[in-house]
C-alpha cells in the first residue's frame, strides 16, 4: 500500500500543476504538449496500480482460504483484546449470526449494516476502483481518451475516489461541482463522449427524464454559454435529438458513447432495463464493484461479459456464504467460506463489522456462477428482506418482480422504469377486505391503467406462486391494487430514504415500504 501512496504523491505534485495551467491557457500549443503528457503519465500510473492490484487479488485468490484466516484477524485485531477468538471455527462460535434488522434501530428502512471500519472500506474500494478502471481501459481503450468521458451526477459509480488523475485521463465534468444541471450540461457540450458516469442506475434514469421534461431550457442554456462558437449549433442539436424520442437517446447525443458506468446496488435492475431499452440502447453497461451497505462485496473484472458478473474477494472485509433451501434461511445451517462454495448454489451474504464485532446476515442473495482461481463468481438474485406477506404467503423480490414484469408486457406501450409496494395493513386499506398488495408504478408510453390491465398483475402474480394462487382462490388474500404514480415520485421517494439517519451508500432501492410516511410520498403522486 505504502508504494503506492508515494507514486500517487509524486504524481499528484506534477499534475496539479498541469492541470492549474490548462484551465488558465486552453489555447496554447505548447500546454496541449503539457496536458498529453499529464495524460500519458496518468494513464501509466493506472496501469501500474491496476498490475500491482491484480497481482495482489491472484496471490489472495490462489490460497483463499489462507487469505481469508488474515482477513478475518485484521479484522478482529484490537476489538476485544486478547480474548477474541483467533481462529474461524470459535469465531463462529463467539459470535452468533445476526440478521440485520437486529443490528439497526427501528426508524431504518432497509436491511443495513453499521458501516465498517474506514480503513477496510478504503482497502476494499481502492482495489474495485483500479481494476475497475483498468478493465475498462482494456474493454473500451477509448474511454480513457481526452475528454472521453463525463459524469451526470453528483455520486460517482467508483467506490474510492481518484480525483486528480481521472480528472488527467478524460474527465469532462467540471471538478468538484455541486450542481447536477452544471455536469449534466458540461456532457451535453461534448458530443464525443465515449462513456457516461452516474452513481447509480436509479440516478441516471433521474437524468434522462429531467433531460426530457427540461430539454428546451437546457438547449437554450448550450446556446448561451457562448455564441461565437459551435455551442448554438449543439443546441439545434439536442433538440433534434429530443424530438425523435427516448429510443437511442443516448447515442443521438454522443454518437462514439460506447458504455454506460454505474454502481450496482440492490433494487438497481429495472432501472438498467428501462435505460438499456430505451435511452441507452445498444451501449454496455459497467458496474466497477457490487457494494452494499457493508461496503465493497464484490469485484467486477469482465466488461465484455453480461451485466452483473462479480468475484467475491478474499481480503477484507471479511464474507463468508450462508447456504439457502429454495431461496430461504435454514436456520441451523453453518456459513461456509469462500472457497468452500459450490456452482450452480445460491448463498446469503454474511458479513462481519469491525466496529460491532456483528456476523449480519445482510439479505443480499447470491448465485455462484464460477470460480476464479479459490473464489466464486456470483450474479446477484434477490434482497431477502424486500419480502410481501399478508398471509405467510412469503412473495419474494424476485418472484414479484417477474410477475411485474409479465404483466407490464401485456400492457400496451407501457415500460416499467420503477415500482414498490407495501401490504395493506401498513395503510390500513384492507378494512372491511381480505388484506392485498398496494403496489405504486412509474411507467413509460402509458398515462392510465384500465381494470383490465390491472388485474394483470394479479394473475401473473397467480402463475408465479402456487401458495398466492391458493390464498386467492380462498379469499384469504384480496387481488393487488395497482397504482400508476406520476413523474418525479419516486424521485422524492428517494430524496426522503436519502434523509433516514441511517440510509446507506451505495443507495439501495426498496420494493417493500414498511413506513406509511414513506408510502405517502407516491400517494401523493398518484395519477389513476
Amino acid at each position: 500500500m505504502l508504494p503506492l501512496l508515494l507514486l500517487l504523491l509524486c504524481l499528484l505534485m506534477l499534475l496539479l500543476p498541469l492541470a492549474v495551467l490548462r484551465r488558465r491557457r486552453p489555447q496554447d500549443a505548447g500546454l496541449s504538449r503539457l496536458v498529453h503528457l499529464q495524460h500519458r503519465v496518468a494513464r501509466g500510473a493506472l496501469c501500474w496500480a491496476a498490475a500491482w492490484q491484480q497481482k495482489r487479488l491472484a496471490q489472495s485468490t490462489l490460497h483463499a482460504g489462507q487469505s481469508q484466516q488474515r482477513a478475518l484477524r485484521r479484522c478482529l485485531q484490537g476489538a476485544q483484546g486478547p480474548r477474541c477468538p483467533t481462529d474461524i471455527s470459535t469465531f463462529r462460535n463467539h459470535l452468533p449470526l445476526a440478521k440485520a434488522n437486529q443490528v439497526q434501530e427501528k426508524e431504518s428502512w432497509g436491511q443495513l449494516l453499521p458501516p465498517t471500519a474506514n480503513q477496510y472500506r478504503g482497502e476494499a474500494s481502492l482495489q474495485a476502483t483500479l481494476l475497475g478502471l483498468a478493465a475498462l481501459n482494456k474493454a473500451y481503450p477509448e474511454v480513457l481518451a481526452p475528454r472521453g468521458t463525463a459524469r451526470v451526477t453528483l455520486t460517482s459509480p467508483w467506490p474510492y475516489p481518484l480525483p486528480w488523475p481521472w480528472y488527467a485521463l478524460g474527465q469532462v465534468s467540471p471538478a468538484g461541482a455541486k450542481d447536477p444541471r452544471a455536469l449534466l450540461l458540461e456532457a451535453l457540450r461534448s458530443p464525443g463522449l465515449r462513456a457516461l458516469e452516474a452513481g447509480t442506475a436509479v440516478e441516471l434514469l433521474d437524468i434522462f427524464l429531467g433531460l426530457e421534461a427540461d430539454g428546451e431550457e437546457l438547449a437554450e442554456a448550450i446556446a448561451a454559454g457562448n455564441p461565437g462558437a459551435s455551442l448554438p449549433r449543439r443546441a439545434a442539436e439536442l433538440r433534434e435529438a429530443l424530438e425523435q424520442g427516448s429510443r437511442g437517446l443516448a447515442l443521438r447525443l454522443w454518437p462514439k458513447l460506447q458504455v454506460v458506468v454505474t454502481l450496482d446496488a440492490g433494487g438497481q435492475a429495472e432501472a438498467v432495463a428501462a435505460l438499456g431499452a430505451l435511452w441507452c440502447q445498444g451501449l454496455a453497461f459497467f458496474s466497477p464493484a457490487y457494494a452494499a451497505s457493508g461496503g465493497v462485496m464484490g469485484l467486477s473484472l469482465w466488461p465484455e461479459q453480461p451485466h452483473g458478473l462479480y468475484l467475491l474477494p478474499p481480503g477484507a472485509p471479511f464474507i463468508e456464504l450462508l447456504p439457502l433451501k429454495e431461496g430461504a434461511r435454514e436456520e441451523a445451517a453453518p456459513t461456509i467460506l469462500l472457497a468452500e462454495a459450490q456452482k450452480g448454489k445460491e448463498y446469503e451474504l454474511v458479513l462481519t463489522d469491525h466496529a460491532s464485532l456483528t456476523r449480519c446476515c445482510l439479505g443480499d442473495v447470491v448465485q455462484v456462477v464460477g470460480a476464479y482461481h479459490q473464489c466464486p463468481v456470483v450474479k446477484f438474485i434477490c434482497r431477502l428482506g424486500q419480502i410481501l406477506s399478508v398471509r405467510g404467503e412469503d412473495t419474494g423480490e424476485n418472484v414479484f418482480s417477474e410477475a411485474l414484469s409479465r404483466a407490464v408486457g401485456q400492457w400496451p406501450g407501457a415500460k416499467l422504469l420503477d415500482h414498490s409496494c407495501v401490504e395493506s395493513s401498513i395503510l390500513d386499506s384492507s378494512e372491511g377486505s381480505a388484506p392485498h398488495y398496494e403496489v405504486f408504478v412509474a411507467l413509460k408510453g402509458l398515462r392510465n391503467l384500465s381494470e383490465e390491465n390491472r388485474d394483470k398483475l394479479d394473475h401473473c402474480l397467480q402463475e408465479a406462486s402456487a401458495h398466492y394462487k391458493s390464498l386467492r382462490f380462498r379469499g384469504s388474500v384480496g387481488p393487488a391494487q395497482v397504482h400508476l404514480v406520476g413523474p418525479g415520485a419516486f424521485r422524492e421517494l428517494r430524496a426522503a430514504l436519502a434523509a433516514c439517519p441511517s440510509a446507506p451508500f451505495p443507495p439501495e432501492m426498496p420494493r417493500v415500504l414498511r413506513q406509511r410516511r414513506l408510502v405517502q410520498c407516491l400517494q401523493r403522486r398518484v395519477l389513476s
